[in-house]
């Protein structure tokens, strides 16, 4: 199995001379199966620079797993090439919406409406696969088995975890662990506090023993207080969960926009400093765009 990381800044694409280490699209992770079967984790900008080196493998097939349609996760589809020459299958999964009861083909027919992009929907050329998916129904991808994870966001955010002959990925998409909304001396206050925990422990069964977790560790946690409720983590959270899921290695990503790289290697070695390595614990990294991992 193999991944590489096209794109791994939050919220919005960050170009210039800052950014140029760790790179400055937004979401976008490609997984390679042993059969060489193509998965897409999310379509930010980062989708762009992917379709590029994609050309060459025309008429292909893909898998574009959406964790969810905020703009930073979505705004690369338009832009990915494959959409646009016949023959190629492009197959987009991502959950329905439980409130309008529209599936993930929404994605594409509003992003492709004329007061927002040029080209219409039916203008394209490829064969389009919409799966809409519920939270941990599982689903085959080849050989492998993706189990869509409910994470917490302001809006309907499925984590992934992919297992393939032994060997396992789970990517958090955007995630804020879960906190009790009621004060300590509220009556409810022990009620959802249960809820939340058992919440969490779902999400530790869940991922437990993936080889590479790719987590959102946006902010630090002097920055959190102020960004709460916003629907992201920290480095500490995410590392906690790693601990807590005995995760192999972990991948810091979803840079958070304003931090250079020189200000994302200083946070991260102040996470590192706070939870120092033990034998068992998981390795940690920093995601950047161009990096390729295999095992």
């Amino acid at each position: 199995m193999k991944i590489k990381f096209w794109g791994v800044r939050g919220s919005i694409p960050t170009p210039g001379p800052t950014t140029v280490r760790y790179g400055g699209n937004t979401t976008c992770i490609e997984v390679r199966l042993d059969d060489d079967t193509l998965i897409i984790l999310d379509a930010g900008t980062g989708i762009f620079p992917l379709a590029q080196s994609l050309l060459s493998d025309f008429p292909l097939s893909c898998h574009i797993l959406n964790t969810h349609t905020h703009w930073d996760h979505i705004q690369g589809l338009p832009f990915f090439i494959p959409l646009f020459v016949a023959d190629n299958n492009v197959h987009i999964y991502g959950a329905a919406d439980p409130i309008s009861q529209k599936g993930i083909d929404e994605i594409l027919g509003t992003q492709l409406q004329y007061r927002f992009f040029p080209i219409r929907k039916v203008e394209l050329k490829a064969n389009i696969h919409y799966h809409s998916l519920t939270e941990s129904h599982r689903i085959k991808i080849a050989d492998a088995t993706i189990t869509p994870i409910m994470m917490n966001h302001p809006v309907i955010n499925f984590g992934y975890r992919i297992d393939c002959y032994g060997k396992s990925i789970f990517f958090t998409g955007d995630h804020e662990p879960s906190y009790n909304i009621y004060d300590a001396n509220d009556e409810e206050y022990s009620e959802y506090q249960s809820i939340m925990d058992d919440k969490q422990q779902h999400l530790i069964d869940t991922i437990q023993g993936v080889d590479v977790m790719i987590a959102d560790c946006s902010y630090t946690p002097e920055e959190y207080p102020s960004k709460r409720g916003w629907g992201h983590g920290t480095y500490d959270s995410s590392i906690e969960l790693a601990q807590q899921a005995n995760v192999g290695k972990l991948y810091c990503t979803h840079h958070e926009p304003t931090r250079s790289d020189q200000a994302l290697e200083d946070v991260f070695s102040q996470a590192m400093q706070r939870h120092p390595r033990q034998p068992q614990s998981p390795e940690y990294f920093l995601a950047q765009e161009g990096l390729e991992v295999s095992w």
